[in-house]
């Protein structure tokens, strides 16, 4: 019996529960989204645009080809990278011809307006199942990274005193192991899709 009531208890927390999911996926939306404005995360961003099918036709030299210091024949944007926390102004100058920083700065907006709509989601179940299900859509474009990125998300074979053991695919880099973290933001968009259609369907049981 008293687990029973303790069982009864938790499941009328359920909606606390869920709306902690809501405010959770709104941080991360508004942080992330926010820092879009900033030139280090519109930097950091160019390698997975310009690959993406989805995406590349935003940027002007996203299939530019260029040859490099060795000689190999590269994409453009590899010479103009700007590590984080270090500004080498002809790399800015690159991207703001590129389109870099004003493609940044819609996608920002972008992620932040669907944070909000998830959060919406607490009081409007409307407006929360479409951030819901926008929430699952941003996170498959992500995922997709790991396809068309895999320079940028799997550990590089650069060698060294002896040969690199672990390289390339399943071998996730730093990058890549914060790609795939988004499998969870997918599920989260999908159950709160979930929580928020029945709310509009079945308001009653609410």
């Amino acid at each position: 019996m008293k687990n029973n009531r303790l069982y009864d208890q938790l499941l009328q927390w359920d909606t606390y529960f869920f709306n902690f999911l809501r405010i959770s996926i709104f941080i991360v939306m508004a942080w992330i989204g926010g820092l879009k404005a900033f030139h280090y995360e519109a930097d950091g961003i160019v390698p997975f645009v310009a690959n993406s099918p989805l995406m590349s036709f935003f940027y002007k030299n996203a299939d530019h080809k260029v040859i490099n210091e060795d000689k190999k024949l590269v994409t453009e944007y590899t010479l103009y990278k700007n590590p984080e926390g270090k500004v080498i102004q002809k790399n800015i100058d690159w991207h703001q011809e590129n389109g870099t920083y004003t493609f940044s700065y819609g996608l920002g907006t972008m992620i932040v307006v669907i944070g909000v709509m998830v959060l919406l989601g607490i009081w409007f179940p409307k407006i929360g199942t479409i951030g819901g299900a926008l929430t699952f859509l941003m996170s498959l474009v992500t995922l997709s990274f790991l396809i068309t990125t895999p320079e940028e998300l799997y550990v590089p074979n650069l060698g060294g005193d002896y040969a690199t053991p672990h390289y390339g695919f399943p071998y996730l880099s730093g990058a890549g192991r914060l790609v795939l973290k988004d499998i969870i933001m997918m599920a989260g968009g999908l159950v709160l899709f979930s929580d928020s259609l029945k709310k509009l369907v079945r308001p009653s049981d609410q």
